[in-house]
């Protein structure tokens, strides 16, 4: 366990961004590994898994519910130095990641062709994602447990073997990409099938680490099944914590849908250009997503601890790390977004599509890093509806004001992304404000503490 009440704020945010930076630069890799190989089967194959990946999304919002509560309660109980109560938590969410990851399973492999056919461009679409799905839900079906377990250890400050867990499942997928893929030394060419099962190798693996460091190495946290009978008070404060979360999560799954379901009539190139595009973005977002992952424990466990002003020290330069990296990465898309796509793709239309989403939405980077360290500070906090209610405000404006862009005359696909854009300034300025609202409440709250003592 690590003490985050102690020491230099910014320092404490890069000291434990970084390793989480690297895992992320590694699942980034991961990502982009699976996208090089399938973008060489032709525009169906990357349409099909981009849009089959917008279902982890849906899957990642219900980690959240997992992964969010687990480090606001843990970090929270570390800060108030009750190891017991930790412990408790930490059993009690592997109990609801069997559970979930148990009903994710079933619901992927039952409706993988119906959720295509709402969204695919055309049936050649619709038949790779569906295929990619039916073999990538096993390992998203795992996440659950692997969230759970990644989770506790940053509730404790420690990070570093998340990231190295992440690292051998990606040189793992690495390896076994191209021979499922592309059939390298084996033969055996299984396309996007191939893609998915590389990733559920991949993470089955990182699985089964994870499991032995808890056995070998953790100490301040440890699996006890006396404690996993499942203890109803327990799921309702996570599900208190988790819910808005994960329906912040929902929202951008709903986001990238509704996205897929308005350009479907510009064809599957197009949507494999938003597919790279989107991929890209996500891969930009890793560090700015790092240093709010890092802000949530740090401001968790001293809230636990009582001490606001570090909590508001932690948000504000947090805050501000953010917005300087996302600057800077704002400045180099600026310069030449279509060099990002062309390691995936030479064709003119895809090129096109996805270098000037890239190019647009990078206008939004900066406001995007306001966005995550705000919902980092909320989970910490305690309280994620504040980010919950800044997600759905943004869905408000961009998805009415998209289908209306969508249905004129001279709608283009560039009109889609300055929707997208504005709509996340938006959310990053009420983001913020909430953030404020939410210090000052819990300021107050602690100075009518200390008055009536």
């Amino acid at each position: 366990m690590r003490d985050l009440t102690q020491g230099g704020i910014t320092k404490t945010i890069i000291a434990m961004a970084a390793p989480v930076a690297a895992g992320m630069i590694f699942q980034t890799l991961y990502l982009l590994v699976d996208l090089y190989f399938v973008a060489a089967i032709g525009d169906a194959a990357v349409a099909g898994v981009g849009a089959a990946g917008t279902v982890m999304f849906m899957v990642m919002a219900i980690t959240q519910i997992l992964g969010v509560s687990t480090v606001a309660l843990m970090s929270q109980a570390v800060g108030r130095k009750e190891q017991a109560e930790a412990n408790k938590v930490f059993n009690q969410a592997l109990v609801l990641s069997i559970i979930l990851g148990a009903l994710t399973l079933v619901s992927g492999l039952l409706f993988a062709d119906i959720y295509m056919a709402q969204i695919a461009a055309d049936d050649a679409t619709r038949e790779q994602g569906a295929r990619f799905l039916r073999w990538f839900v096993p390992g998203m079906s795992l996440q659950f447990a692997m969230m759970s377990m990644a989770s506790a250890l940053r509730a404790t400050g420690i990070v570093k073997p998340g990231m190295l867990v992440q690292m051998v499942t990606v040189i793992l997928n690495t390896v076994l990409a191209p021979m499922l893929i592309a059939g390298w030394g084996t033969g055996l060419k299984l396309g996007v099938m191939g893609a998915g099962l590389a990733s559920s190798v991949s993470v089955v693996v990182g699985i089964c680490i994870l499991v032995y460091y808890f056995h070998a190495q953790e100490k301040y946290v440890r699996f006890d099944t006396a404690q996993f009978a499942p203890d109803f008070s327990v799921w309702k404060r996570m599900l208190d914590i988790g819910l808005p979360a994960g329906g912040e999560m929902l929202l951008m799954f709903l986001y990238f849908a509704v996205i897929y379901v308005v350009i479907q009539d510009f064809g599957a190139s197009a949507q494999a250009g938003f597919s790279i595009g989107g991929r890209i973005m996500q891969s930009i977002f890793m560090p700015t997503m790092a240093i709010a992952f890092a802000i949530g424990p740090i401001v968790g466990q001293n809230y636990g601890a009582g001490r606001l002003e570090r909590v508001r020290e932690a948000c504000n330069k947090g805050i501000l790390l953010n917005g300087v990296v996302m600057l800077l990465v704002t400045v180099l898309v600026q310069i030449n977004p279509q060099l990002l796509m062309r390691g995936f793709t030479e064709e003119a239309t895809v090129l096109q599509v996805g270098g000037d989403f890239l190019r647009i939405i990078s206008l939004n980077f900066v406001a995007q890093g306001v966005v995550f360290s705000c919902s980092g500070i909320f989970q910490g906090l305690g309280n994620t509806r504040p980010a919950l209610l800044s997600s759905a405000i943004r869905l408000a404006i961009f998805i009415p004001v998209a289908f209306v862009v969508s249905h004129r005359a001279d709608f283009e696909l560039h009109q889609l992304w300055y929707v997208s854009m504005l709509a996340v300034v938006i959310q990053a300025i009420i983001s913020f404000a909430l953030v404020q609202r939410e210090l000052r409440i819990k300021e107050h709250a602690r100075m009518a503490v200390a008055a009536q003592a």
